[in-house]
């Protein structure tokens, strides 16, 4: 907000020196003028009189900007200033006629009707307004901010500059007994100040009805699928330009397994990469957590899983999110009696629809277990040597259960360790589960603030889809 007031403080410091210098060329030209019967002179009078009407119109606009958002203009006053912008090209426009018109009679009215004895206090005149135009000209393109109030103070200053030397050479013809070469180059002046006029009304016009900028829509939408990929999507995108202040919110849909503290790291960089384009930028994201069909992400799993008639239970879904992929642990049980190859294919066909129906799944792990077991559930666990104290467990049972690999990862804070193991067909579920409790409470008494799961499957078989 102080940015954007001191950037307002400077364009009226602007426009109110513009403003100075152009009434000062209206007093004189329109003396000289009366004196000197000049129409040239008396026409550019009225024309540094169009303008500095429209220069008080522009600062009153700009100072009408400064006042902070209030209770009835909530988005603040920025508007106001596309107003004055607005008055300033319809001015132009009206400018831009009157010399067509003049232009006009001129070619049809060729006498003479200056006093030409005078003739050096026009040319005396005509050079001090040609230096106050250029000294405005210098004054806008030197300006540090650019606004539409600006842009139509320089257009101003370029048409009086136009009119000036138009003026200047259709003095300068009249004195040498010419008179058609002033209204001829007015009409090229003309054609072009319509062009420019119109150009300046269509623009303020498009932001004052509030059509959402194309250009600023396209790059805020590519900062956030950047940030987002297809982690999380957005929806509700509100774009609108006021003056020099773009104003962007939208709904951003996080997925509900990433914990707050981290979606709000999303949105700040999203915030970041549009300032970055645009720098008096007023953002707000909403963030909403955002399941599957409806549904939580573990509610979805589970009515998955449900399908299954083997699967007794479900219980102890964690899903992290790390680097833009998923890891997924859940714990299903099973009848006790379930030989552990039909377990480790249960475990595949579960391992297989969740891939279906769930993206950017990197791992999943489903610890099958006995349907008759009190649930421990969950346990925090820190890593300290796992590999070699996983090893040490197993070598209790001798070769009958082999460790095929230990995975780790850090996700929201927290260690995460999934061990596979492999046992012979014939080992029950039951049996199965006893051995890696017991792995998983040798691990339990060395570490904290780790999350362990440790996964049996069947000797020979190539899938990695853990059972235990």
């Amino acid at each position: 907000m102080r940015v954007s007031k001191s950037r307002n403080i400077r364009k009226a410091e602007t426009l109110k020196y513009s403003t100075i210098a152009i009434a000062s060329v209206f007093f004189v030209e329109l003396l000289s003028g009366l004196i000197l019967n000049s129409l040239a002179i008396l026409s550019d009078s009225l024309h540094a009189l169009f303008d500095t009407l429209s220069s008080l119109m522009l600062l009153v606009s700009v100072h009408a900007a400064l006042k902070p958002p209030d209770e009835n203009h909530m988005y603040g006053h920025e508007k106001f200033e596309l107003l004055g912008g607005l008055i300033g090209g319809f001015t132009l426009t009206v400018l831009a006629v009157y010399i067509a018109a003049e232009s006009i009679l001129r070619i049809s009215r060729v006498e003479p009707y200056m006093k030409l004895n005078l003739n050096l206090a026009g040319y005396i005149t005509l050079t001090y307004t040609l230096l106050i135009d250029l000294l405005r000209i210098f004054i806008f393109r030197s300006a540090s901010e650019r606004s539409p109030t600006i842009t139509a103070g320089f257009y101003h200053a370029l048409s009086d500059l136009g009119s000036t030397i138009i003026a200047l050479l259709g003095y300068w013809l009249s004195t040498r007994g010419i008179f058609y070469g002033d209204p001829f180059a007015s009409l090229i002046l003309s054609a072009l100040l319509i062009l420019l006029s119109v150009r300046l009304v269509w623009n303020n016009a498009i932001e004052l009805s509030d059509i959402a900028p194309r250009e600023a829509v396209i790059k805020v939408r590519e900062e956030i699928s950047k940030v987002g990929g297809s982690l999380f999507s957005y929806e509700s995108l509100k774009v609108r330009k006021i003056g020099e202040k773009i104003y962007v919110r939208a709904t951003l849909k996080i997925p509900d397994y990433i914990s707050f503290e981290e979606a709000h790291r999303f949105a700040n960089k999203i915030e970041d990469g549009i300032r970055r384009k645009f720098k008096d930028a007023d953002i707000y994201f909403h963030i909403e957590p955002a399941g599957i069909k409806g549904m939580t992400t573990k509610e979805f799993i589970e009515k998955l899983l449900a399908k299954f008639k083997d699967v007794k239970g479900i219980h102890d879904i964690s899903i992290s999110h790390h680097c833009g992929k998923i890891y997924i642990v859940l714990h299903v049980q099973v009848e006790p009696s379930t030989p552990i190859s039909e377990a480790h294919n249960l475990a595949d066909k579960i391992e297989e629809t969740i891939r279906r129906n769930v993206s950017n799944v990197e791992n999943i792990f489903v610890h099958m277990e006995p349907s008759n077991i009190e649930l421990n559930r969950g346990y925090v666990l820190d890593e300290k040597d796992v590999e070699e104290l996983t090893r040490a467990a197993a070598e209790k049972y001798g070769g009958k259960i082999r460790i095929k690999r230990v995975i780790t990862y850090v996700a929201d804070g927290k260690r995460y360790i999934n061990i596979e193991c492999s046992l012979s067909e014939e080992t029950s579920v039951e049996e199965a589960h006893e051995m890696a409790t017991e792995i998983e409470e040798a691990i339990k008494s060395r570490a904290s603030e780790t999350i362990v799961s440790v996964h049996v499957e069947p000797k020979d078989r190539e899938t990695h889809s853990p059972i235990a």
